[in-house]
C-alpha cells in the first residue's frame, strides 16, 4: 500500500473511531484468535458482554500426532477462519457494519497460525475502515476474567497454559509486570509429558487431572522452589522425577498405581503454583487474584487455589471452563481496553511468535 492509500485508511479509521465515541453508544468488538490449534471468533459488547464465542477446535486432528503440528494447524485455520467469523456474527445477530473494531491475537504462538488471523483482521479493518487492535495472547487469557467479574487493582494474575506459566502484577488496565515465568517446561507441557509416560492421549492435562482425583498423593516427588526470593517456575525436574520413578519401579519389578502417581505429580505442581502466588499477594499487597490460561480448567489447581485464597482472605476470580482454553472472547475483552485508549495497530501488523507480554 502506498503512502496516499495508507493515509486515507488511517483517516477513515480515526473518523470512524471519533464518530462512535461521540455517539456514546455501546462498542461491539469482533475478536479473532488463531495462535495455536483453535480457530475462534467472538463478538463482545463493551469489553464484558459476550454475544457470541465460536471455537473450531482441532484437538481430534492433532491427537493422532501426540501434539500440535504447526503446518496442519495453519492449513486448518485457512479453511475455518471465514466460516468461523460469519458464524460469530450470525450468533451475535450483528453484521460487520455494526462492528466498531477488530481485535486479533498477534503473538505469541505458531507463526503460520497467527498470520491467518492477522491477515483476516487486517482485511476486515481495511475494507470497513474500522480500527485494528493487536492483542497479546496472554493478555487475552488474563482479561477472560473480566468477562466474569470486574478487575480490582492492584492484582496478581497466575497464568498457566500449555506453553506459559507466569505470575503477572497489574497496577491498572493494560499494565503488565512479569514477576516470574517458567525457566523450562511450562506446567501444561509437564502435564502432557507425564500423561504420555502414563500412556494417555494428547492433550494430557484433563486426563491427569481426572486420574489424580482417583488416587492418593503418596509417591515422593520434588517441589521446585528455586531461589528463596524467586517467583520463577521450573517443572522439567519434576517431569524427569516422574519418569525416573516409573523407570526404577519397572527395573525392580514393582507396580506404581497410575492414579497415585498422577495425584502426587499434580500435588507437586499445584503446591508450587499456589504458594508462590500467595507469597506475591502478600509481598505486593494485591487486592485480587486472577487465574488464567488453559490449565485454569484443572480441577485440582482450582480447588487448591480457592482454598488458600479463602484462608488468606483474598478475592479470587476464575473464568468458567469455556473461557479457560483459547477463545476469541478473551481477545475482544483485552482489545476493548486498547480501543478505549485509542491504541490501534497499522496495516503493517504482523504475527510475532515470541512476543513478550511487556511489549503489549
Amino acid at each position: 500500500m502506498n503512502r496516499t492509500n495508507q493515509s486515507r485508511y488511517e483517516q477513515r479509521v480515526m473518523q470512524a473511531y471519533q464518530a462512535h465515541k461521540q455517539s456514546g453508544g455501546p462498542t461491539y468488538i469482533l475478536g479473532i484468535e488463531t495462535s495455536c490449534d483453535e480457530t475462534s471468533a467472538s463478538v463482545v459488547r463493551d469489553g464484558r458482554g459476550v454475544l457470541s464465542n465460536v471455537i473450531a477446535s482441532q484437538a481430534d486432528i492433532h491427537k493422532r500426532f501426540g501434539g500440535v503440528v504447526p503446518e496442519v494447524a495453519s492449513r486448518r485455520h485457512v479453511e475455518n477462519i471465514t466460516l468461523t467469523i460469519e458464524e460469530a456474527l450470525r450468533d451475535a445477530n450483528k453484521t460487520l457494519d455494526e462492528i466498531h473494531a477488530i481485535a486479533v491475537t498477534y503473538g505469541p504462538g505458531l507463526v503460520g497460525a497467527l498470520l491467518v488471523g492477522v491477515a483476516a483482521a487486517k482485511a476486515i479493518s481495511l475494507a470497513r475502515g474500522i480500527p485494528l487492535i493487536g492483542v497479546h495472547h496472554i493478555a487475552g487469557h488474563i482479561y477472560a476474567n473480566r468477562l466474569v467479574e470486574e478487575m480490582d487493582f492492584p492484582l496478581i494474575a497466575l497464568v498457566v497454559s500449555g506453553g506459559h506459566t507466569e505470575l503477572v502484577w497489574m497496577k491498572g488496565h493494560g499494565q503488565f509486570e512479569i514477576l516470574g515465568e517458567t525457566r523450562d517446561d511450562a506446567a501444561g507441557e509437564a502435564y502432557d509429558k507425564v500423561a504420555r509416560a502414563l500412556n494417555m492421549p494428547y492433550p494430557g492435562g484433563p486426563h491427569i487431572d481426572r486420574l489424580a482425583h482417583e488416587g492418593e498423593a503418596n509417591v515422593p516427588l520434588p517441589r521446585s522452589w528455586l531461589e528463596p526470593d524467586s517467583y520463577d517456575f521450573s517443572f522439567s525436574g519434576l517431569k524427569s522425577a516422574v519418569l525416573n520413578t516409573l523407570h526404577n519401579a519397572a527395573q525392580r519389578g514393582e507396580t506404581i498405581q497410575p492414579a497415585n502417581l498422577a495425584a502426587s505429580f499434580q500435588d507437586s505442581v499445584t503446591e508450587v503454583l499456589v504458594e508462590k502466588t500467595l507469597r506475591a499477594v502478600r509481598e505486593f499487597g494485591a487486592k485480587q487474584v486472577l487465574l488464567a490460561g488453559g490449565v485454569a480448567a484443572n480441577r485440582g489447581l482450582r480447588e487448591r487455589l480457592q482454598g488458600r485464597c479463602q484462608q488468606e482472605g483474598i478475592p479470587l476470580v476464575i473464568p468458567p471452563l469455556s473461557l479457560c482454553t483459547d477463545n476469541a472472547a478473551m481477545i475482544a475483552a483485552a482489545g476493548y481496553i486498547r480501543y478505549e485508549k485509542g491504541e490501534f495497530a497499522g496495516l503493517d501488523l504482523n504475527g510475532v511468535p515470541g512476543l513478550s507480554l511487556s511489549e503489549q
